[in-house]
Order: C-alpha cells, then sequence, then structure tokens
C-alpha cells in the first residue's frame, strides 16, 4: 500500500515476528484480508498521533499550572495508551469471538457426526453444516465455510484442519482436529470417533458449568458483607434501636 508511512511499514513488514502475530490475531477476531495488518498498524499510529496531540492542546492551556516535563509525561502516556488501544480491543474480540465458537460448536459436531453416520463424508458433512449452521452462528459459519473452500482448493485435510484449529485458537476445536487426524491416519471410525469426541466434550463443558456454580458462593461473599448485611442489619435492628432511644430519653431528660 503506497500510502503507508515508513513506521507503518516497518511495523507491518510481511515475514516479521510482529506481522505474523497480528496476522494470526487478527483471524481470530475474524478480520480476513490482505491489507488487515496494515490497516491495524495504521489505526494504531493514528491513535497514538490523536491522543498525544489532544493531550499536549489540553496541556497547552495549562502551561503556567503545570511544567514542561509533567506535559511532556502526559503527552508520551496519552500516545502510548493510544498505541495499546487498539490492541486491548482486538483481545476482547477474540474472546468474544471464541466463546461464541465455543458456545455452538458441540451443537455443530453432533450434526457432523449425524450426516457422517447418514452416510455423507466428512468433507460433504461439513459443507451440509456450515448452511444449517450460519444463521445461529455466523463466527462458525465463517470458519467452516473457509474449511470447505480449503478442502475444495485442493488442499489436504490435515493441513486444512490444522489452519481451522489455529484460526480459532479453542482447544476444543484443537482436540478435534487431532482426533480426526488420528483417524484418517489409522483408518479407523469416523463416526465412532466423533461420537465419543462429542460426549467428552459434553461432559467437560458440564464440568466447566459446575466449576463456574461453585465458585458463585464465593464471589457473593464480599457483595453480601458490604452491600446486603449492613441494610439488612438496619431493618432488624434500627426499629429495636429507635425503641431503646424512645424508652431511656425521658429518664436521662429528667435526670
Amino acid at each position: 500500500m503506497p500510502w503507508l508511512t515508513p513506521a507503518i511499514r516497518a511495523l507491518a513488514a510481511p515475514g516479521s515476528i510482529r506481522h505474523n502475530t497480528l496476522q494470526l490475531q487478527l483471524l481470530r477476531a475474524g478480520v480476513r484480508g490482505a491489507d488487515a495488518v496494515g490497516m491495524f498498524c495504521a489505526l494504531r499510529l493514528f491513535m497514538a498521533v490523536a491522543f498525544s496531540i489532544t493531550v499536549w492542546a489540553i496541556a497547552a492551556g495549562l502551561a503556567e499550572i503545570a511544567s514542561g516535563l509533567i506535559i511532556a509525561a502526559a503527552v508520551l502516556w496519552a500516545g502510548s495508551m493510544g498505541f495499546y488501544l487498539p490492541g486491548l480491543a482486538l483481545r476482547q474480540l477474540i474472546g468474544r469471538r471464541q466463546q461464541e465458537l465455543a458456545a455452538h460448536f458441540p451443537d455443530a459436531l453432533d450434526l457432523i457426526r449425524l450426516c457422517v453416520e447418514a452416510g455423507l463424508g466428512l468433507d460433504a458433512a461439513v459443507a451440509r453444516v456450515e448452511k444449517e449452521i450460519r444463521l445461529s452462528c455466523v463466527s462458525l459459519y465463517d470458519e467452516l465455510h473457509q474449511l470447505s473452500l480449503e478442502l475444495r482448493a485442493g488442499a489436504g485435510r490435515q493441513r486444512a484442519l490444522k489452519n481451522l484449529a489455529l484460526r480459532t485458537g479453542l482447544e476444543e476445536i484443537e482436540a478435534l482436529v487431532s482426533v480426526l487426524i488420528q483417524v484418517e491416519r489409522f483408518g479407523t471410525s469416523v463416526a465412532d470417533s466423533l461420537r465419543i469426541h462429542s460426549e467428552a466434550l459434553r461432559t467437560s463443558r458440564r464440568q466447566r458449568a459446575e466449576e463456574i456454580a461453585a465458585k458463585v458462593p464465593v464471589k457473593l461473599l464480599l457483595p453480601m458483607i458490604f452491600c446486603i448485611f449492613p441494610a439488612l442489619l438496619v431493618v432488624l435492628v434500627g426499629p429495636a434501636m429507635i425503641a431503646v432511644y424512645r424508652s431511656f430519653l425521658p429518664a436521662l431528660g429528667g435526670g
């Protein structure tokens, strides 16, 4: 892209570790495109410069109060915040997308298993399920559609499955990819392997839900101590304290 500055070109240099890491993060966030890394780096530099200029403009009006060192530190801090905020937003986007994928993946796996048991091949089953799941989970549809495109383009099944695991970054999908690669290598039943993996996946999800439920009482302890118990104490003890005060106030006044 000819409009990129040399600084952006250095950050988005293809083949570098920074470029590959950003490209993987953008893929896991669902952002694809040849210029995605360059645009992200341009956004980072733009926000850093914009934040710095904004803080400098505000600090210029306070030059009589703040010293030059404080203004320089504020401008540097604002530039750093503007540079790192897109990265934080990207990580949040990755987390939300992975949660969405993890929530709908067991259902898609069951559909693939049913298609395989009905006589379809694995590639045809994936192509069938991607159409069925499009309305319920767009993110999972995109990943399955990309998998189907790679398979149709002639990429090996192992390579296409490994790319799927790399794009999503989910342990459940990585485990499924390992199972399918072993199935293809040793020639075992795909339907049986999918059934066993689906049952293990649902068991793991149920155990995670039970673990989260077990942590709820501990998380509610502090809000109960500092928010609920004081209000409850006022409701229970307040009327008694008012009655005691009214009973002893005449005696104290007469004394």
